[in-house]
């Protein structure tokens, strides 16, 4: 990876990689929140004492090999062209928050598996994704980069409480684990709602595919879980892995169900959106992505033949407003990034 290459390929390497369940569970992430010793929250934190942190990570970290391959490279937000931010949002290597957060940066391998966001609610995010429903791997992963910057830094711990976190609900281990969905069957079948309701009740939370605060697109989510006090790391990768297995076998229940009982109507809906999606002149991202999501499960249920899965899954990288002003090589309004949208969906799926 280089500084362009990152900006440029809406694919991470690791996204090429097939994981289990990956047709329904796109990725699996883990992030672990960790503090410096000696040093106040983010929030209450100078820029002057931001910068000592930031300058005593790129010392240690920048352009050092972690894991055999895996070089890891700094980039600080004030540098970064708002369409950059952007592109870094869209592949889910930072949060929203950390691009407006002033004096971020963030530490990315070079197979972009592996990111470490500096100073957003944290001092440190350390965060792992695998594709497909790999939470332990994910979490394994993340525990060796843990582990190798602890070598170098103080964190804050408190024997009673674990791990001192900036939001209360982080404190303890640290960790959050999180699934993206791919739940057309729920939706359609209109299970979603109370499956959502159950998880909030069990102790998960259901958002949008950029976290808090966000909202579904295309009928993908994110599940993760909402306490990190008082199990341990172990029991929580577990509990996740088996609810998001359950959450599986409702899906597929949902297309199976949807198949037997309504398949000319699904199928007339999955090539409306194939044929809207090859000719329209406009296309806004909320109904690009509703439509790609249409095409994702045509191309499972073997509706679609001859399109690739990993097609259709970067298309949704795409059509995002970084990646689509990168695609037409220059800034473009609302009005022209609907236009571009279209054009690059109708040359892709021609």
């Amino acid at each position: 990876m280089n500084d362009l290459t990152i900006f440029q390929e809406p694919f991470s390497p690791w996204m090429h990689e097939q994981g289990p369940f990956d047709d329904i569970v796109l990725s699996s992430r883990v992030r672990l929140a960790r503090n410096l010793q000696r040093y106040t929250f983010p929030k209450a934190l100078s820029i002057e004492m931001k910068q000592e942190i930031t300058q005593k990570m790129a010392d240690k970290f920048n352009e050092k090999t972690f894991c055999t391959d895996r070089v890891m490279h700094m980039f600080h937000m004030d540098e970064l062209t708002d369409l950059q931010k952007s592109v870094l949002v869209e592949k889910h290597l930072v949060s929203p928050l950390l691009t407006k957060t002033p004096g971020s940066s963030v530490l990315i391998s070079s197979d972009e598996q592996l990111s470490i966001m500096i100073h957003e609610e944290d001092h440190l995010r350390i965060q792992s994704m695998f594709t497909g429903i790999q939470i332990a791997r994910a979490y394994e992963l993340a525990n060796q980069m843990d582990d190798w910057l602890e070598t170098q830094l103080d964190y804050a711990f408190d024997e009673n409480f674990g791990y001192l976190t900036s939001c209360p609900t982080n404190v303890g281990t640290g960790l959050r684990c999180s699934v993206m969905l791919h739940l057309p069957g729920l939706v359609m079948t209109k299970q979603m709602d109370p499956t959502v309701h159950t998880l909030n009740r069990l102790g998960f939370v259901v958002r949008g595919i950029y976290g808090e605060g966000t909202t579904a697109l295309g009928h993908l989510f994110q599940l993760s879980n909402q306490v990190t006090l008082g199990k341990t790391e172990s029991e929580m990768v577990d509990e996740l892995t088996k609810i998001t297995e359950k959450i599986v076998e409702q899906e597929r229940h949902a297309r199976d169900h949807l198949m037997t009982h309504a398949r000319f109507m699904l199928e007339d809906r999955i090539f409306r959106s194939l044929g809207t999606l090859k000719y329209a002149i406009l296309m806004q991202s909320k109904e690009a992505a509703e439509r790609l999501s249409d095409i994702l499960l045509g191309i499972y249920l073997g509706f679609i033949e001859g399109m690739s899965i990993q097609q259709i899954r970067q298309l949704f990288t795409w059509i995002q407003p970084g990646f689509l002003q990168v695609y037409a090589g220059k800034s473009l309004d609302i009005n022209e990034r609907e236009v571009a949208r279209a054009n690059l969906l109708r040359k892709y799926l021609a």
